[in-house]
């Protein structure tokens, strides 16, 4: 009797069983992220396609992700995780078997612009599902469910590009998209079985999609990261769609009961719109270091793609034990100090660089840079966390990863800028330079954000 009160008093805890399909969600967007890397060159040879063609294959992610998240999100919002988890698993086993027998390189970029969508439903869902769970149980989600979504991303980048090394050397690139077949097949199960049909505390709410808002804020997007991937005077009509369509998007979002994204309440959350800014420079000083620095350890070190991928090791490995280690502290605003700090530092160590600058030397930049990449995106994702609205907490956790990718683009039009092939150090200290300048902003944003005390 008393061992039945005892459990009846107990207090109810995380789900434990929840753990798996969300890691294994959030991993699918990461691992077709980094794996297409090696992919590139083998793909061009098959179909004759030049570079400039075959980039598409890493844009048409990035666009479809970006765009998708959020979307998304509010999906999970108004119907749950459980039927937009299994439809983002079944889109990504479509695209794996569409690249498996594309005939052609433009049946490839849609294959990637359906996986952006597939791969975008596990982050919200997780987010949502751990927001969820805390209503239920009444407490705070645990915090190493964060670290362990955190964990499990970078991981899964590190090991992406020998992954696919070790796919192409088995089966041909076509493995590459194939690895999406049975990944979607145990998202599919998994989810099937232990997800929640439906979950009680968001039962009764709206289920009025915004589709106007939606296409506006597509548009805008679509408009944003194309002119930032080619930033040239012919494309001025670009940026002038984004803005016009951002004017649209905000004059209707204001004016309707049920907005795809709520302006008024976003515009009132000063914290969570520094989050989103925090995390567009974050994403922008670590894509600048990481492309534009291995791009230069290969053409201004002269070192080879084997010799640049290990330099940039330490980094990696660095970001995922500081994410261990610190991802089950709650402070966020310490995390975010020490990691704005140690971007300004790395960038400042790249502008030591010369053509023969000791090995020593290129290892302590990338040493410094994994604080950083371990410190700053799990600080950002907890602030989500707490700055946002709970009914809209998919919703919000996908915009955070729209501001990623358009750091991660913005990235790769500074590289272009700064970077081009035979530079030497020169080049790569001007985008030192604009790494400081972003660095330096972060860390004022962060100073300045009372909210992060509390």
């Amino acid at each position: 009797m008393n061992s039945v009160m005892a459990r009846a008093q107990a207090p109810e805890r995380f789900d434990r069983r929840l753990i798996v399909p969300m890691i294994l969600a959030t991993v699918l967007n990461p691992i077709n992220s980094s794996i297409i890397a090696v992919s590139l060159v083998p793909i061009g040879v098959a179909f004759g396609a030049p570079p400039a063609q075959t980039a598409w294959l890493v844009s048409a992610l990035y666009l479809a992700t970006a765009i998708g998240q959020p979307v998304v999100g509010r999906l999970v919002d108004l119907f749950g995780p459980r039927r937009l988890y299994l439809a983002g698993a079944t889109l990504t086993g479509i695209a794996g078997v569409l690249g498996v027998f594309a005939p052609a390189l433009w049946v490839l970029v849609v294959a990637r612009v359906i996986l952006g969508f597939g791969t975008c439903a596990g982050y919200p869902a997780s987010m949502y599902l751990i927001r969820s769970e805390s209503e239920r149980t009444g407490r705070d989600s645990p915090a190493g469910v964060l670290t362990a979504l955190a964990v499990a991303a970078q991981t899964i980048v590190v090991i992406g590009p020998t992954l696919g090394g070790l796919l192409i050397h088995v089966g041909g690139w076509r493995a590459t998209f194939a690895v999406n077949i049975p990944l979607a097949l145990v998202c599919l199960v998994v989810g099937f079985v232990r997800l929640p049909k439906t979950v009680a505390a968001r039962e009764g709410r709206s289920t009025t999609l915004d589709l106007p808002g939606i296409a506006l804020f597509s548009a805008m997007l679509v408009a944003l990261l194309l002119f930032l991937m080619e930033p040239q005077v012919a494309h001025w009509y670009l940026p002038v769609i984004a803005v016009a369509a951002a004017g649209a998007l905000v004059w209707r979002e204001s004016r309707i009961a049920q907005p795809f994204l709520d302006v008024r309440v976003l515009g009132g959350n000063l914290p969570l719109l520094a989050t989103y800014v925090r995390m567009l420079l974050t994403a922008l000083v670590g894509y600048c270091y990481l492309y534009g620095f291995t791009q230069w350890l290969e053409q201004g070190r002269g070192l080879s793609a084997t010799a640049a991928g290990l330099i940039l090791l330490p980094m990696s490995v660095t970001a995922i034990a500081v994410s261990a280690i610190t991802g089950r502290r709650k402070a966020i605003r310490g995390k975010l100090i020490v990691g704005g700090l140690a971007q300004i530092v790395a960038a400042a160590l790249l502008l030591l660089m010369r053509s023969d600058a000791a090995i020593w030397l290129l290892l302590a930049a990338g040493l410094t840079m994994g604080l950083p990449q371990g410190l700053n995106s799990l600080a950002n994702q907890n602030a989500v966390y707490y700055q946002a609205d709970p009914a809209r907490i998919a919703s919000s956790a996908g915009l955070l990863r729209t501001f990623t990718y358009l750091g991660a683009i913005a990235s790769a039009a500074a590289g272009g800028a700064f970077l081009s092939p035979g530079s030497d150090a020169t080049g790569l200290h001007h985008l030192a330079v604009f790494m400081l300048c972003a660095a330096s902003l972060f860390l004022a944003l962060t100073l300045v954000d009372r909210s992060l005390k509390r």
